[in-house]
């Protein structure tokens, strides 16, 4: 009978160092699990940045298209994912008809891309450089 007595007072004292135990680990689960989140975020842009340099560039080397086409094609696959302060430099600046090769470089800067990162990256930026040619039809 006494073995029954002991067991809720066994089961209360449990029942704090859950509580302990609780308090002290949830804080760790909630940083790795927002680390990962920003850590997606990030590669996310990092990803969206390279297709925003490669369509720009496509753009540029179809017969006929200038530089603003190429900056805003590469700006709206930037606004899908809602990149911040990103800069777009199309060279040449000016495309003419034989126009060899078109290259976009885009930059965007961490520090206005995202939650966490900015706190550990200020000053550092994303680049993507893509050259593409434009097929001769001798």
């Amino acid at each position: 009978m006494s073995k029954t007595q002991n067991q809720p007072a066994r089961q209360h004292r449990r029942r704090g160092a859950l509580t302990v135990e609780f308090a002290l680990t949830v804080p760790i689960l909630f940083a790795l699990v927002l680390g990962a989140l920003e850590f997606s975020h990030i590669n996310m842009v990092r990803n969206t940045i390279e297709n925003a340099a490669y369509e720009g560039a496509r753009q540029g080397i179809v017969p006929g298209s200038s530089a603003a086409d190429v900056t805003a094609e590469a700006e709206k696959i930037l606004k899908v994912v809602g990149v911040r302060g990103e800069s777009i430099r199309v060279t040449p600046a000016f495309i003419a008809n034989d126009t060899d090769r078109v290259t976009v470089t885009i930059n965007v800067p961490l520090d206005m891309n995202g939650f966490i990162v900015p706190l550990f990256m200020k000053g550092k930026t994303l680049t993507r450089v893509v050259t593409l040619t434009r097929e001769t039809l001798d």
